[in-house]
């Protein structure tokens, strides 16, 4: 039977090889009609035998017909009119009218064709550094609007010569429409130049053999690649990485690395299956690798922690610097400590001039700078630290079935999830991203940074309208913390909008959760962070909640304790040291009895005198149930150092000091107070000084506290799930970005018969709390 029919794709269908794919598959099956991408996706009309578009849908979503880069999220079916004499299948222009819904796919790592062929003497793009295809390249980083056509990009600028258009417009070829398709006759050039400006080399091999050179020379060299600019250093120079933290204030955050092969990675790291897979695939990430001992990598290079953040080369450009001998590099964000990723050259000239020895160059704009993703692996699945480059901006879909579905409606028909009002959901201030709700997708910023810096600040607003224009997401509702002071509490209030919608912290945390799993229950949130407004004004940091997208309430919590300072306390150590030992030991706690301990801390006995008077009259005080200060201050007590000079760096080293080999935990309370479940972590704090006092290695201390944390928590789970017969736990917050802690506790969890779900999509930390604040706001709106 001789049948027509549209079909409607939504996913990542654009920009990926889809269009040559589908015609592909159409001619060979000997079927008429024709495929356009519009702002939803792409769009099919099919005529021929009905078993022969049967087997076309078959194919296009299996391999080896599919394209590398597509996934297909719906496939809608509909039967239309027949249409006579129609005998070719073509590819016709793209429809630009509509609400954009269409995904716009993530940059990805160049691909191996591509690779092949740019160290191929015979082909015309033989050491090009932006060879690309439709499998690999820039996409978020070079797209202005939707649909993802070359005048919609940065490549506009570009016009492609007779080589480079043959192949853009052979439906044959694979770089059939690959919007940045270029060589070095008509495209970006590069170009070497020192810090003020003024250009060194042009003539490309030269620009990539100097760069090697001074490279391998100690000095600090700009790259502008992908998503922005790197600051790069020979990372087996000790000198040279030395040089480039004092240059850019870092003094002591890990570097992320890069080489050009995993056999070069598995000299200084150690490369599990999974890892291998993650560092090859296109989202190329940076993978938290446990370290070999006795490497040559820079001791500065990654200083306090277990791990090193490895990347493979991503860019042609890499390989090209690579090939001229440099063993691994220290690639870092090309930015002062703290403010957003640099992209523009004369902006980078102007901020990194001072650190920089020289800068390699490219005209290729960057319209979106995008930093580097980071992943850990947890339970042998890879789960996301800094969700960025490769990931972003790939929707989360809710009210998903699976990844392919066939409906079959009326032309007539509504889709449900389009009559959603479109939701901004601002995120927190800390790790800050921010979010998009639009039908049943919800758009997930990159990694912004801490609004308090102002130059982030500026950047997140900025980014706001940008990722907005590209959707053309018009936000009827608007979902913030429930913070007053928050940078991104008040931008929201900023707006507007016709509904603002306050979301408590913790509750977005577990809400991200449920959003990335596509599920809507009840459920027992084990949230675990530093800080987080509480319904009771209190900051709250370690909560047993029960909760699901509509609504949530506290059932138990970290038993309160006096914080003096206020944001101090998350820097100096010694302030959450006071105040645990005071409640831990009451009466019995002076500073003359435990001296000993606390000078070691803050050898200012002023200081510590005008501390302890904070706490006693409880002046400039907070209460808090925050387990991330309990962290800080273990470390302190046992003495892996007194301050955070970045977020989390004494609970790393608590986590890094931990013994793989322990099974001993320290006693605590877990109790009903007045009808909420308070764990009291005052009995382990006893412990722990009286293992400092007998000399105890620490890392014993630390594997003991962190078994003990995860104890306490399995025992919330089990009260909660005695009192509510729930039996699904999750687990989220910042403290959760602890490897040794939180595989400990899903491990023990489960061997309790718990079903435990966690952040992998989005991170644990405040980076995921915009995805659940968008979904609380769409569901509660739907």
């Amino acid at each position: 039977m001789i049948k027509r029919q549209k079909i409607i794709i939504t996913g990542r269908v654009q920009g990926v090889g889809f269009r040559p794919a589908v015609h592909r598959i159409a001619s060979e099956l000997g079927l008429s009609g024709f495929v356009y991408n519009d702002t939803t996706g792409v769009t099919i009309e099919l005529q021929g035998h009905e078993n022969k578009i049967s087997l076309f849908l078959l194919k296009l979503n299996s391999e080896p017909d599919k394209p590398p880069l597509a996934h297909i999220e719906t496939c809608q079916v509909f039967d239309i009119p027949l249409i006579e004499n129609e005998r070719k299948f073509t590819i016709q222009a793209s429809d630009s009218q509509g609400t954009p819904l269409s995904q716009v796919t993530a940059d990805t790592a160049i691909c191996r064709d591509c690779l092949n062929e740019m160290n191929d003497e015979k082909d015309f793009r033989f050491s090009y550094p932006f060879i690309n295809c439709t499998n690999c390249g820039p996409r978020y980083t070079i797209i202005k609007s939707i649909p993802y056509d070359r005048p919609n990009t940065t490549m506009s600028a570009f016009e492609m010569c007779d080589k480079c258009a043959a192949q853009y417009t052979d439906v044959t070829n694979r770089r059939f429409h690959a919007q940045p398709v270029a060589c070095a006759t008509c495209g970006p050039k590069i170009w070497l130049s020192d810090n003020k400006g003024k250009r060194i080399e042009t003539q490309t091999d030269r620009v990539i053999a100097e760069t090697a050179r001074l490279l391998l020379e100690g000095k600090i060299v700009a790259i502008k690649g992908l998503g922005g600019f790197h600051l790069a250093a020979d990372a087996i120079n000790n000198k040279a990485v030395k040089r480039l933290r004092e240059r850019k204030k870092r003094d002591h955050k890990p570097f992320a690395l890069m080489t050009d092969s995993i056999d070069k990675i598995k000299r200084y790291a150690i490369v599990d299956e999974l890892a291998e897979q993650i560092l090859k695939s296109p989202q190329s990430p940076i993978v938290l690798l446990p370290k070999k001992e006795g490497n040559s990598i820079a001791s500065d290079a990654a200083q306090g922690v277990k791990t090193f953040g490895f990347m493979l080369c991503y860019t042609p450009l890499h390989f090209l610097i690579f090939a001229h001998g440099i063993e691994v590099l220290i690639m870092t964000s090309g930015n002062i400590s703290d403010e957003p990723l640099i992209c523009k050259n004369k902006t980078a000239l102007e901020r990194l001039g001072n650190v920089a020895d020289v800068f390699l160059m490219h005209d290729r704009d960057i319209f979106r700078q995008v930093d580097d993703s980071i992943v850990h692996i947890i339970q042998e699945q890879p789960a996301l630290l800094r969700r960025s480059r490769g990931y972003v901006p790939t929707p989360i879909i809710m009210e998903r079935t699976s990844h392919y579905v066939i409906a079959r409606n009326e032309m007539t028909k509504k889709s449900s999830s389009s009559e959603n009002p479109d939701c901004f959901a601002a995120g927190a201030d800390l790790k800050n991203t921010f979010c998009f709700a639009k039908g049943n997708q919800l758009i997930c910023s990159e990694h912004i940074g801490d609004l308090e810096d102002a130059e982030v600040y500026h950047h997140y607003i900025n980014s706001i309208e940008h990722l907005a224009g590209l959707f053309e997401v018009k936000p009827e509702i608007v979902v913030c913390d429930l913070h007053p002071g928050y940078m991104s509490t008040q931008y929201a209030h900023s707006l507007n909008a016709a509904k603002i919608i306050q979301v408590q912290h913790h509750w977005a945390h577990i809400a991200s959760v449920l959003a990335e799993h596509n599920i809507n229950e009840t459920v027992i949130g084990l949230v675990c962070d530093g800080t987080g407004y509480g319904t009771d004004g209190k900051i709250w940091g370690c909560e047993c909640l029960i909760a699901s997208l509509e609504k949530f309430e506290r059932f138990g919590h970290l038993a309160y304790y006096q914080l003096a300072g206020a944001d101090k306390a998350s820097k100096e150590a010694i302030r959450p040291v006071l105040s645990l030992l005071k409640k831990a030991y009451g009466n019995a706690f002076s500073l003359e009895k435990f001296d000993w301990l606390v000078n070691k801390i803050e050898p200012d006995k002023n200081r510590l005198q005008i501390i302890l008077a904070q706490l006693e009259k409880g002046i400039n005080c907070i209460e808090t149930s925050s387990l991330g200060r309990i962290f800080d201050a273990v470390a302190a007590i046992i003495g892996l150092g007194n301050y955070n000079h970045f977020d989390a760096q004494l609970p790393m080293s608590l986590e890094a000091a931990a013994a793989l080999d322990v099974e001993e935990q320290y006693d605590f309370s877990v109790t009903f107070r007045k009808g909420e479940l308070i764990f009291d972590s005052s009995p382990t704090i006893q412990h722990i000084v009286s293992d400092v006092w007998h000399n105890i290695d620490k890392s014993i201390i630390s594997a003991k506290f962190h078994n003990t944390i995860a104890a306490a928590l399995l025992e919330m789970a089990k009260h909660a799930r005695k009192s509510t017969n729930l039996n699904t736990v999750v687990l989220t917050g910042g403290v959760f970005c602890n490897s040794y802690l939180l595989i400990r506790l899903i491990k023990i969890l489960r061997n309790k018969n718990f079903i435990v779900l966690y952040n992998k999509e989005v991170p644990s930390n405040d980076g995921g709390i915009s995805l659940g604040q968008a979904a609380i706001a769409s569901f509660i709106n739907h």
